[in-house]
């Protein structure tokens, strides 16, 4: 195996999360929200590792759907890791709100709302990425919102 395919494949694993044997989406949102207690306290370095995440995502879904040989693998989850981070850009690590989150994000993911059904149908990286991005960015909305409703009342 080349080296490059090998970064692929361990990067779109999200360092072998991917390879579980059930439900490794799932397992790759729980990955991320232990990567969010790491940096919880740094809102630039939470910000800076979900940009980069998701540009490795867009870089390398695409190849790494070559190498796996399938459309949208399920062995790929640097996705679901981008979107959960994505998910809890600005919100407290309350873990009540995390896993508020975690739910929202899976649920969302899930169910693919408008334009995430669109997205998901499109070619390599962009198919495989945008629906998680939508999902991640949905969630942080609903949680802003239900934040920003809480501190009023």
């Amino acid at each position: 195996m080349k080296i490059r395919d090998f970064i692929i494949k361990t990067l779109s694993t999200f360092f072998y999360v991917g390879y579980l044997p059930f439900i490794p989406g799932t397992f790759a949102s729980i990955a991320a929200i232990l990567l969010f207690y790491f940096i919880k306290d740094n809102n630039s370095i939470h910000i800076l590792l979900t940009l980069i995440l998701i540009a490795l995502g867009f870089l390398i879904t695409g190849r790494a759907e070559k190498i796996f040989n399938k459309k949208d693998a399920r062995c790929i989850v640097i996705d679901e890791v981008s979107g959960m981070l994505l998910s809890l850009i600005f919100i407290p690590s309350d873990i009540k709100l995390v896993i508020m989150a975690f739910i929202l994000f899976r649920i969302l993911d899930a169910l693919k709302p408008l334009p995430s059904d669109r997205l998901q149908n499109l070619t390599g990286s962009i198919g495989i990425m945008s629906d998680d991005i939508v999902a991640g960015l949905y969630t942080n909305i609903i949680l802003q919102v239900v934040l920003r409703g809480l501190l009023r009342l």
